[in-house]
């Protein structure tokens, strides 16, 4: 199992979307099956927790299910391996996923780089919401602009990963001032500012007809 969370404020539903194939991403392969999980309390982004926990049996039965832990909530799909695709299927997608092999790295990479620089926005506002009578005011207003110009990156530069490593960057620098700051005054040497990270890409498991994931939004 893995646990997700919402993308969103306030979201109170995620899409669970089952899929088969080769692709990096789920759009580029064959969807056998979806639900949805209803009922997640209001929350900011990041906070509710979905546990995600997928299984497939000596049979190619695979089972999914979502479960909110906060409110114990939970949906689950069974898909029979009738759903799954041929041998020819499987070949004709490991073909793909050669040939589109270079071009989804790069998209990935492009899609990895814009959801850290979302999450350090996040976390680089957060710490100037929440120490903001510790700060100078110059620090403040330096470090907001440098987050309203990581925001317009995104808008403008969504699919360029030199880009958003640029604008990951200076953000990153513009934050340090108030980290260095705020660790003086608390006596510590951790470096805040920049969001830790977690391995969001869900391992696939696979059976005789190719890898089967599940995807969820």
């Amino acid at each position: 199992s893995q646990v997700f969370s919402t993308a969103e404020d306030n979201q109170t539903s995620v899409d669970i979307r089952v899929v088969q194939g080769e692709r990096e991403f789920a759009k580029d392969n064959k969807v056998l099956g979806q639900f949805r999980l209803d009922g997640i309390p209001s929350a900011p982004r990041g906070v509710p927790q979905i546990e995600v926990t997928f299984d497939i049996d000596a049979n190619g039965i695979v089972n999914v299910s979502a479960k909110d832990k906060g409110t114990g909530k939970e949906q689950k799909i069974t898909i029979t391996s009738s759903g799954g695709l041929s041998k020819e299927d499987v070949e004709r997608m490991v073909n793909e996923a050669k040939l589109h092999e270079e071009e989804d790295r790069k998209a990935k990479e492009t899609v990895e780089k814009r959801n850290k620089l979302d999450a350090m926005i996040l976390e680089v506002e957060k710490t100037i919401k929440e120490n903001k009578d510790k700060l100078a005011e110059a620090d403040v207003q330096a470090t907001e602009q440098a987050i309203e110009k990581a925001k317009q990156a995104l808008k403008d530069h969504a699919e360029n990963a030199d880009e958003l490593q640029k604008a990951t960057d200076e953000l990153m620098q513009s934050s340090y001032k108030v980290a260095e700051t705020l660790y003086k005054q608390k006596g510590g040497d951790q470096t805040a500012g920049e969001p830790s990270s977690a391995g969001n890409d869900e391992p696939k498991k696979k059976d005789d007809n190719g890898p089967i994931d599940a995807d969820i939004s």
